[in-house]
């Protein structure tokens, strides 16, 4: 379960950022907190509040980021820059990122200063007993070029490292190498809907990628059903069919597309539609509910930029109640969001809430609400919040 993350010099954001999910024990219990065996209590749900162009996404970034780097970046094509993108202003400065998370019961700390050229350090520390000790230390020597390896209880060969690539992750990399603590770690436990170019698109070959998911996947496919009629968006089932396609340029090779059809019943019998012709909204459930559902089968962090995007404010608290339901969520997984709802006030804890605003120097800067000074805990922060008391709202 993510504790934390921090990063600085990356997209708008210059200065260190953090986003906490821990919680003090003066916050009042609810489904929404997890107690955990490294003794922490910590938030399965975050809220990103701010205006347009404040930097919401760009906060959501690193958690994505770190995601995939961590577990996925041996697929990068060699040569390819690594995807970050730092501040114009510190252009020639490296981005700095850290996460601290929990699993098989110790508490992780995971390090990365890096160019878009190379890795310059890495760092993996875990805490077994009272404090944290390395499991290996990466740092790039300019003089030899390339990398010097610290570790301990990691196992990754000698050969690895003398053939370590400079934008992938250690981690990444040993996993390749059959390292058991990197396999492990290199699982994928971030679902997103956003990359550094920003929130990915909502055209029809989503929605056919989606379609195919859900029909390999007939237990989330059934509970998508379910939740999509339950929350009164005029469906009864969601049907997948495979459509054969031909390469027009080699028609030997054939392809097969998933189209998803929405079932409707009215008063002469049951309807279909093909899922193109559905409303926003309902496109817009069936993609998030493929991230929502796979994380909280699996465990891990759903990261998603405006997630009221084409639904109705009101839909944002049954997408919320999954996480709080120890039957739907049992591995504790968490849900990091960005809206431009701010009912997720009327909601949340405070301590669930971040708010963004971006300065005159095209610097963002964000803000836990119950770190606001001066709030309290009995105020109508939906109220203040409109009134502007809190910012983070548009100057218009």
């Amino acid at each position: 379960m993510l504790h934390a993350y921090s990063f600085s010099n990356f997209q708008s954001f210059a200065q260190q950022t953090t986003v906490d999910f821990r919680v003090t024990k003066k916050v009042r219990d609810s489904d929404w907190i997890s107690e955990r065996p490294t003794g922490e209590r910590v938030s399965k749900v975050m809220a990103v509040l701010g205006a347009n162009a404040a930097g919401k996404t760009a906060l959501l970034k690193p958690a994505a980021f770190l995601g995939w780097f961590i577990a996925e970046s041996f697929q990068n094509p060699a040569g390819n820059d690594i995807p970050i993108v730092p501040h114009f202003a510190y252009a020639d400065q490296p981005s700095e990122f850290s996460c601290i998370l929990d699993f098989d019961g110790r508490l992780w700390r995971y390090e990365l200063v890096c160019t878009r050229k190379r890795v310059l350090r890495e760092a993996l520390y875990h805490r077994p007993a009272s404090k944290f000790r390395y499991v290996f230390v990466r740092e790039y020597d300019e003089q030899a070029e390339g990398y010097v390896v610290r570790q301990q209880d990691f196992g990754l060969p000698d050969e690895a490292i003398v053939n370590l690539r400079p934008d992938v992750s250690l981690i990444s990399w040993g996993a390749q190498y059959g390292v058991p603590m990197a396999q492990t770690m290199a699982r994928p436990m971030v679902f997103s809907n956003v990359s550094y170019m920003g929130r990915l698109p909502t055209g029809d070959d989503l929605i056919s990628s989606v379609a195919r998911y859900y029909r390999d996947n007939p237990q989330q496919r059934a509970q998508m059903v379910r939740l999509l009629s339950s929350w009164d968006l005029g469906l009864s089932d969601v049907q997948i069919r495979d459509i054969p396609i031909t390469d027009r340029g080699n028609p030997d090779r054939t392809d097969v597309l998933s189209i998803p059809y929405g079932q409707h019943l009215s008063r002469t019998g049951s309807h279909e539609l093909p899922f193109h012709m559905e409303s926003s909204g309902t496109k817009g459930a069936f993609i998030h509910l493929m991230r929502i559902l796979s994380v909280l089968e699996r465990g891990g962090i759903a990261v998603v930029d405006e997630l009221e995007g084409d639904l109705h404010p009101h839909m944002l608290e049954p997408i919320l109640d999954l996480f709080a339901n120890a039957e739907m969520n049992p591995y504790d997984a968490q849900l990091l969001f960005s809206c431009h709802a701010p009912e997720v006030l009327n909601i949340l804890d405070k301590s669930q809430v971040i708010l963004v605003e971006k300065d005159d120097q095209c610097e963002s800067a964000a803000i836990r609400l119950d770190k606001v000074e001066g709030i309290r805990a009995d105020e109508n922060h939906y109220a203040k919040y409109m009134a502007g008391a809190y910012g983070a709202i548009p100057q218009v």
